[in-house]
């Protein structure tokens, strides 16, 4: 590996590849703004990242969930990030190999959270198979006490449909009911999309600490930490919080797929010339 790039003169504040993924990333942010509503629609379906259950589920949303965000704070914080740590990255290795990288990272992000969706989403089928087998206002009053309802549906008639199903167990329209409104909930929660290039930069921000470990970053931006231990802090952090199944609709095993891809690819690279900088 060269470190020819990094010299006076040759040090790009912002480095072409760099340029033009934070270029794609606000392009397609501006799309989905403007030819959807919220943060479902047709750009979603397509493009964005869905478990391979899902009938949504497409081969090549593996790369363009990372062009996509949720929100303008998702984007920003993403793209900040990206510019932060990456900078340094395709300085030293120019634009070819970085981009590889960035690629690589992403596509093991994806790989682990779909692994990691497809154990998670296999005791909510069977619980909706279970349910569909021998429904039960019990049962259905579990299931969703236990997966959440999802927005399309309104909890008043929810819980009206599971009393009236108790005083007539029998009755076959609410049987019919009752496995619609199962069978609805879950297809949302398989269907439900994953879109950031989060999982990418995790791999750079992995690269950058174990380059540049000794590298202060200053957290809140009053607070100094060293490269080394912010990643290994906030890898635990992503374990806990993914294992624990808590910290929102965050994508954790995304994060540390990226991670994990960043770390290997970097030890490979610099195993040759062992070199790291302050």
């Amino acid at each position: 590996m060269s470190y020819q790039q990094i010299r006076p003169g040759g040090f790009q504040v912002l480095p072409p590849v760099i340029k033009n993924l934070i270029i794609i990333n606000v392009l397609v942010f501006l799309a989905q703004s403007t030819l959807q509503k919220g943060e479902q629609g047709w750009i979603t379906d397509l493009f964005a990242l869905h478990n391979i259950r899902s009938s949504l589920f497409k081969p090549h949303q593996l790369v363009t969930h990372l062009f996509m965000h949720g929100s303008f704070a998702h984007i920003l914080f993403n793209m900040f990030a990206l510019w932060m740590f990456g900078s340094m990255l395709e300085n030293m290795w120019g634009p070819k190999k970085f981009l590889i990288f960035y690629i690589l990272c992403g596509l093991g992000a994806a790989a682990l959270h779909l692994g990691w969706l497809f154990l998670e989403t296999r005791t909510l089928l069977s619980d909706a198979d279970l349910f569909q087998q021998v429904p039960s206002p019990d049962k259905l009053y579990s299931f969703f006490n236990k997966y959440g309802v999802h927005p399309s549906m309104e909890v008043q008639k929810l819980n009206t449909l599971i009393n009236q199903w108790r005083f007539d167990p029998s009755n076959v329209n609410y049987i019919e009911q009752a496995r619609d409104a199962v069978k609805e909930g879950a297809d949302f929660l398989i269907s439900t999309p994953t879109v950031g290039a989060s999982g990418a930069i995790f791999g750079c921000l992995v690269a950058f600490g174990y380059l540049f470990p000794n590298t202060l970053i200053y957290l809140y931006m009053f607070i100094p930490i060293k490269a080394k231990w912010f990643i290994i802090i906030y890898a635990g952090i992503e374990l806990w919080l993914g294992i624990s199944n808590s910290g929102g609709n965050i994508a954790h095993f995304a994060h540390l797929g990226g991670a994990l891809i960043g770390f290997l690819l970097v030890v490979y690279w610099n195993k040759r010339n062992r070199k790291t900088f302050y």
